[in-house]
């Protein structure tokens, strides 16, 4: 292949959630929480200030998605930590209140990183790890263990540049547990956020 005809890499901010136990809904119940899931996910963006204009369209992954945000001062990476991930924790409880039939609970990765667009999406290595951390047996066994609505876990890098400094909103104490998945034959850490209380900032949701 001519590498010099691949697009050159972009940098973005990676979010990607799957919702639990899909498997086990039937066809059009699974209709239903995906409709409600790109609801909720463009909610809670929106609650942390992050409109369209700030990230690229949410990529359908099924049962999950795949969320893109652009690299601008405006929207800091402490923001998904701080205000994104606990509007969403909010919004899948108060759903789940309101709707119990079509109640569910979200796994959520968040990395960062260099991502290639073609013509059928992005792809690249940063995408690959943030899915890999995803779909990590150590998430799916928090979130089953949770009595929370999501089971959150950031990579390495997310983990090193934002969650370990204290940022305003983000509890550093809470990501006390690290695993290793592999990726393209390396070894990359994840941390899982071992609270299910809702930060603060959640309540900012009218």
């Amino acid at each position: 292949m001519d590498t010099s005809a691949v697009q050159a890499p972009v940098h973005r901010a990676i979010v990607v959630v799957d919702i639990e136990g899909s498997t086990t809904r039937t066809n059009p119940a699974r209709a239903g929480l995906r409709s409600v899931l790109f609801d909720l996910l463009d909610e809670a963006f929106r609650a942390g200030g992050i409109t369209e204009q700030f990230r690229d369209p949410f990529v359908d992954r099924g049962d999950g998605a795949l969320c893109l945000v652009r690299p601008v001062d405006e929207v800091p990476k402490t923001v998904l930590l701080a205000r994104v991930v606990p509007a969403l924790t909010e919004l899948l409880a108060r759903h789940g209140d309101q709707d119990p039939e079509l109640a569910f609970r979200l796994r959520v990765s968040v990395h960062a990183g260099e991502v290639h667009y073609d013509a059928h999406g992005p792809y690249g290595e940063d995408i690959d790890i943030a899915c890999r951390l995803l779909d990590a047996p150590d998430l799916r066994r928090r979130l089953r263990s949770s009595s929370g609505p999501l089971a959150l876990v950031v990579s390495n890098a997310i983990h090193r540049s934002v969650v370990r400094h204290g940022y305003a909103g983000i509890d550093r104490s809470s990501f006390a547990h690290a695993f290793h998945v592999r990726v393209g034959g390396q070894r990359t850490r994840g941390w899982v956020r071992t609270t299910d209380a809702v930060r603060p900032g959640a309540g900012l949701i009218a």
